[in-house]
């Protein structure tokens, strides 16, 4: 695009709630003794309420919602897009993965607030690593706020956008039709193989989380276990 302007601003609302996503996901992971499995993290809000508040914001300045960090620099990304004389792949591109990214952020979404706590019963949740919790709470004031502020700064004339309406609607649309993909994708249960579709290989594939057990973690200590088998 030769936006460097754009870019540059994008890079710093991203960088800004991307680290607040991240300090909230180590907080979560620390709790539950490093599983990484979002089917195991349900109802969070009971047990880590400032944190899941952090995280769901965070979530949902990476989606758009209007008016977060997110929103300004990917709004204005999409509609320059729009108005542009670019390859339809290219375009096709910008908005299937504004919809895709709307469907892992609900599915996180959906998962650390509704059902029920599925990790292991009499293990305990808490909000008491203050120091975590005050540089949380502290990213949290420049997520909401960050976004307009920047743009007043980066850009203080406004760019013109004219568009029809269909464009200008195509961002929420497809980040509507993404979020009710993430929110289907929810329904797989606990197990690898799920039952809520009659595709058996599709289901493994998502239920499996895409293979990555097999990928980051099966094939990095399967040498290690096999030479301690032998050795020991």
């Amino acid at each position: 695009m030769g936006n460097y302007k754009l870019a540059f601003f994008h890079l710093l609302t991203h960088a800004l709630f991307k680290a607040l996503l991240f300090m909230c996901a180590g907080a979560i992971i620390h709790n539950l003794k490093d599983t990484q499995d979002i089917r195991f993290m349900g109802n969070l809000m009971v047990h880590m309420p400032l944190t899941c508040i952090c995280m769901n914001i965070s979530n949902l300045a990476l989606c758009g919602m209007p008016f977060l960090a997110g929103f300004y620099s990917k709004d204005l990304i999409l509609e320059i897009v729009s108005m542009d004389f670019i390859n339809i792949f290219i375009f096709l591109l910008f908005f299937i993965s504004t919809g895709l990214t709307v469907c892992y952020s609900f599915r996180l979404c959906y998962y650390s607030i509704t059902g029920d706590f599925n990790f292991y019963s009499l293990h305990s949740l808490n909000d008491e690593g203050w120091i975590m919790l005050k540089s949380m709470l502290s990213m949290l004031m420049f997520v909401i706020f960050s976004g307009s502020m920047l743009m007043w700064l980066i850009f203080p004339t406004p760019i013109m956008i004219c568009l029809p309406v269909e464009l200008k609607m195509l961002a929420l649309f497809v980040s509507v039709i993404g979020a009710w993909i993430g929110y289907e994708m929810s329904k797989f249960s606990i197990s690898w193989i799920s039952n809520s579709l009659k595709f058996y290989t599709y289901s493994y594939f998502s239920g499996f989380m895409w293979f990555m057990p097999n990928i980051s973690t099966f094939s990095m200590n399967y040498i290690p276990l096999l030479l301690s088998y032998n050795l020991f």
